[in-house]
């Protein structure tokens, strides 16, 4: 127990568990940004009614409007990368001070320094985290709960875009073959997978708040 204490261990494997949940994000999102950009390629020349105040307003084309919801998805792509890339561990043992770790190299700073640089590299982060208290900066939390709330109102966005137009029939999400609309109207369309975007995103907007207080 002595240098690798229960928080350096526990909080050293939240962040490697934290960068491993975004980067298997980054991959989903970056096949979401593919899909998005293919659909606004080939819609690009379909006339379609632009709105304002959810009144129409003026002509424009289903790919302008996709290229939207494609310009949100690629900020939340940069700030995700971001946030991968500025990860480190928590570092320096006991309270931040690293005492227990200069015990056990008999007050050897420059060791307690370069085992900081061997672990964080071993793990494949590019640093530990200058200083600390027991714990990480629980603004990582934020940081990374930040991204994730980007990413869901981003999702939140075009999946109200859909059903609002789907409530006009420019739009239908796909009926799928054993997909039943309800008991009264068999084959009613309701946009399912929007409503279910549109719930879990805001879930993780509200989430948001955990870290702050």
């Amino acid at each position: 127990h002595l240098g690798a204490t229960s928080c350096y261990v526990g909080d050293n494997t939240d962040i490697i568990l934290m960068r491993s949940g975004l980067e298997q994000i980054k991959k989903l999102l970056v096949s979401c940004i593919k899909a998005v950009a293919h659909f606004a390629e080939e819609h690009k020349s379909l006339p379609t009614l632009a709105y304002t105040h959810f009144q129409a307003a003026q002509p424009t084309t289903m790919g302008k409007r996709a290229t939207l919801w494609l310009q949100d998805l690629v900020s939340d792509l940069d700030k995700l990368e971001y946030t991968i890339s500025h990860l480190k561990l928590l570092g320096k043992g006991t309270t931040g001070t690293g005492a227990s770790f200069l015990e056990l190299f008999e007050g050897d700073y420059e060791k307690a320094k370069a085992l900081d640089k061997l672990i964080a590299e071993k793990m494949g982060f590019s640093a530990c985290y200058s200083v600390s208290g027991q714990t990480y900066s629980r603004k990582v939390d934020f940081d990374v709960l930040a991204v994730l709330s980007g990413i869901a109102q981003s999702a939140a966005k075009f999946s109200n875009d859909i059903r609002l137009l789907s409530h006009l029939k420019e739009f239908d999400e796909p009926f799928e073959d054993k997909q039943i609309g309800s008991s009264a109207m068999a084959y009613k369309r309701n946009p399912m997978r929007s409503e279910r975007i549109a719930s879990l995103s805001r879930y993780v907007m509200a989430d948001i708040i955990n870290p702050s207080i």
